[in-house]
């Protein structure tokens, strides 16, 4: 019984590693991050070099997607970034070490050099408009989550409600996530992506910087 139940564990982990060849993914999800509540909830505390600067939806990540689940952490022969490449995106992305860090789990499942997948991460960021009621807060608000959503539907009429979710962490809006294709053109989200955030008084922190 023991033996069988081995031969299966096995089996498992060998069809889960042939599910996570670079390339072998179904949409992309396109991360945006709220950078001023990021900063207030631990950025500060780190001293990070992203917050400070302004910085409003800056770009978390462009992570490769299956219909469930997502894979990570990919084998590939494909040469990793260099620091220039990294520092390059700290524009969009706070800081250099957050462009290493996504090549390395997420880049590295897209089938693309580093090269091809940081311009397409910047690419899909360029595409969708980022509303800019929200770079006008003055002061810290709380509002239901399904308001910002709906403030990205407006603004990217393309997106369908089922192709843009919010999260929340703490209490406070965190991260816009659509869902786009690998032509970066709106697709549905699959299940495990779409789970908004409920909050009614979700806290939305204002712009930390010029």
């Amino acid at each position: 019984m023991r033996a069988a139940l081995a031969v299966l564990l096995l089996a498992a982990g060998m069809a889960r590693a042939e599910g996570e060849r670079p390339g072998d993914f179904d949409y992309y999800v396109l991360a945006l991050s709220w950078s001023p509540g990021w900063c207030d909830r631990e950025g500060i505390a780190r001293g990070s070099e992203q917050c400070g600067r302004g910085l409003g939806w800056s770009l978390h990540g462009l992570w490769p997607q299956y219909d469930t689940g997502w894979p990570s952490y990919c084998p590939t022969g494909a040469a990793p970034p260099s620091r220039a490449q990294t520092g390059a995106m700290a524009d969009i992305m706070g800081e250099a070490g957050l462009a290493w860090h996504q090549w390395k789990k997420h880049g590295t499942c897209s089938g693309l050099s580093a090269t091809a997948y940081l311009d397409l991460s910047r690419d899909a960021y360029d595409a969708v408009a980022r509303p800019d009621v929200f770079r006008r807060l003055d002061e810290p608000v709380r509002l239901p989550a399904r308001v910002v959503e709906e403030a990205f539907l407006k603004d990217n009429p393309a997106f369908g409600p089922d192709g843009v979710t919010v999260t929340c962490r703490d209490g406070q809006v965190q991260e816009v996530r659509l869902c786009l294709s690998r032509d970066l053109d709106p697709v549905t989200c699959g299940a495990d992506v779409v789970r908004d955030c409920t909050l009614d008084d979700a806290l939305l922190v204002p712009i930390d910087g010029p």
